[in-house]
């Protein structure tokens, strides 16, 4: 009776924006869509709300530029402005992205009614939610490329000189350094930096100093964290030439060294309790400044016996049994102390099946696949043939979407096919790399960047050349994913029609106002605040070798701090980018980088 009575108020000042077709579908699956609604803001509008009437009953739903008020039932939703919008002015167009999951594949209609009710804000902060799409699609069966975006031809491996792959590795490892949560080493690089959240601590005390700081924020979420080492270490155990090549390989160490320490910390064998995340994330986006001046209650959250988090801590295994296997030879009592981890992280992510419950912000999809990469990385280092017939288990022929911090379906099929050598584990992957191909399920921009989703769009395209470049060494469409890689992480190096780097100080021309907060940060003693945030002057501090979300789907890119869809950075986006650039180093070393065009 209350929820009918809620509806019912806020029905009362409606209007019906138009019919069913005013919710526009950008994509939809078996179990799952995502689109958006638009209004136009009226006279006067103080603060709104929007009842979203769907056709067909919907699970749940995740939006974006507006807050989730209420599930009425499974055909009812209810949205509301964000505070940090402020108030619009009239004539604004207003729009708001919506995720839906649903039980299987429908076609998503809805009618959407504007009530122009005031909202007030319980809260001064100015800044935008966070983040980038949860990538929680799973997807079986291939899906019609939407029209909004029309195919392209492949782009050459390079229009010009070809890029300087050394020093954009070199600024990458730089980049996770500017990331650094803790008491930094006597060696720090990063001159701008300093020690911060040296207190981070457990429910019961304990030390969970260290690791990476996710993104803009300085929230540890450890989810993307995990998957971020993991591709990392990938790329170091496959392309280890490359780092000694460019004399990087001490840096590299270093460098994933780093989130392990952190990963050890948050792992109690004893006690079976994991932590997964420090800091809030509410409490965090309220923040504007250097992570040296922050004061704010920084919890930590765990899972435990009761409390399951299969996707996290199979991650965090997998990153854990990979890093035994890259520190064997340099140093193997570290070694030995990963894998004893890994084994024991494995183990409880097994007895204890489930996803870890946060949902605001990293919400996993599953943890199968997590579960399946963490087996075949600790078969891969005890030589225990239970470990591969774990991963069979949680093995799928499904065709995945991409390979992102959440979805490692692709990453399961690579590395069974590398220890079965299979036809039928052949075949998966080529699907899914001709999936991506122009004229596949992956759309194209016109200047020829794949792009399979806004939020990041550069992300998912340099996870999949770097998996393009494992494949080729492996044996699977030589040539075609060796210059499918090339052209696409050469379009991020400036080889586009607008010749921008998409890194961060690297070359001329080069995002100047990136979403992230301590490199927008005068010098103490000068205040950092809002203001800051605010300004129109590019970053105080040059982020080198960071990689920005990415371009829209006619390759425009919006240099903005506030438009954080185009100018974000994470510890995410950079992982297979990097470890993709070590692979096109060890081409062009052994001579195989594809040949330059035009």
């Amino acid at each position: 009776m209350k929820l009918i009575l809620f509806v019912w108020l806020v029905l009362s000042a409606v209007s019906e924006l138009t019919s069913a077709d005013n919710f526009e579908v950008w994509g939809s699956w078996y179990g799952g869509f995502l689109g958006q609604v638009c209004f136009i803001a009226p006279p006067h509008l103080k603060g709104w709300r929007l009842l979203v009437r769907f056709r067909n009953d919907v699970e749940g739903i995740t939006t974006w530029n507006s807050l989730l008020e209420r599930k009425v039932d499974n055909r009812n939703f209810i949205l509301r402005n964000n505070f940090f919008n402020g108030t619009p002015q009239p004539g604004t167009k207003i729009c708001c992205v919506i995720e839906g999951r649903t039980k299987n594949s429908i076609k998503p209609e809805a009618v959407v009614f504007l009530s122009d009710t005031a909202i007030t804000a319980t809260t001064t902060s100015r800044r935008p939610p966070t983040r980038r799409r949860p990538t929680t699609t799973r997807r079986p069966t291939r899906t019609k490329r939407p029209t909004t975006v029309k195919p392209a031809p492949m782009p050459p491996a390079s229009s010009g000189n070809t890029p300087n792959y050394a020093e954009v590795l070199g600024k990458s490892i730089l980049f996770y350094e500017a990331q650094r949560s803790g008491v930094l080493p006597k060696d720090n690089r990063v001159k701008w930096r300093g020690d911060s959240a040296v207190h981070d601590q457990g429910l019961r005390g304990e030390d969970l100093s260290g690791g990476w700081y996710d993104a803009a924020d300085y929230v540890k979420f450890n989810l993307p964290m995990a998957s971020a080492t993991t591709m990392l270490l990938w790329g170091l155990y496959t392309f280890k030439d490359a780092y000694t090549l460019t004399n990087e390989l001490d840096n590299m160490y270093k460098s994933v060294k780093w989130p392990l320490d952190y990963f050890l910390k948050c792992w109690n064998p004893k006690t079976q309790e994991y932590y997964y995340q420090v800091g809030s994330g509410k409490l965090d986006h309220n923040y504007w400044g250097r992570p040296e001046d922050m004061h704010m209650r920084r919890p930590a959250m765990k899972v435990d016996r009761h409390t399951p988090g299969s996707d996290v801590a199979g991650e965090t295994a997998t990153s854990l049994a990979l890093g035994s296997i890259v520190f064997r030879q340099k140093d193997r009592a570290y070694s030995d102390k990963l894998l004893l981890a890994a084994k024991s992280l494995y183990k409880f992510a097994k007895e204890v099946p489930g996803k870890y419950p946060l949902k605001d912000y990293y919400d996993s999809s599953g943890y199968k696949d997590e579960l399946c990469t963490a087996a075949i990385w600790l078969y891969r280092a005890t030589k225990d043939s239970n470990y591969l017939k774990d991963a069979d288990l949680y093995y799928t022929d499904e065709l995945a979407w991409a390979q992102d911090w959440d979805d490692k379906i692709i990453a399961c099929q690579m590395l069974m096919y590398e220890e079965k050598r299979t036809r039928r584990h052949a075949q998966v992957v080529k699907d899914f790399f001709t999936s991506w191909r122009p004229g596949g399920d992956v759309p194209y921009t016109p200047g020829g960047l794949a792009y399979r989703n806004k939020w990041g769009s550069l992300r998912y395209d340099a996870n999949t050349a770097f998996l393009a470049l494992i494949a080729a060494e492996d044996g699977l469409m030589v040539d075609d994913n060796r210059k499918w890689a090339a052209g696409q992480i050469n379009y991020m190096l400036g080889k586009n029609k607008e010749n921008f780097s998409y890194v961060i100080g690297y070359t001329n021309n080069y995002p100047l106002h990136p979403h992230h907060a301590s490199s927008s940060c005068p010098n103490p003693p000068a205040t950092c605040d809002w203001d800051v945030f605010d300004s129109t002057k590019p970053n105080t501090h040059i982020l080198y070798g960071a990689l920005v979300g990415g371009p829209n789907t006619h390759d425009h890119y919006i240099d903005k701090r506030d438009e954080y869809e185009y100018s974000e950075v994470t510890c995410d986006y950079n992982a297979g980018f990097q470890s993709a650039i070590a692979g096109l180093i060890k081409l062009q070393h052994d001579n195989k980088l594809p040949p330059i065009v035009g």
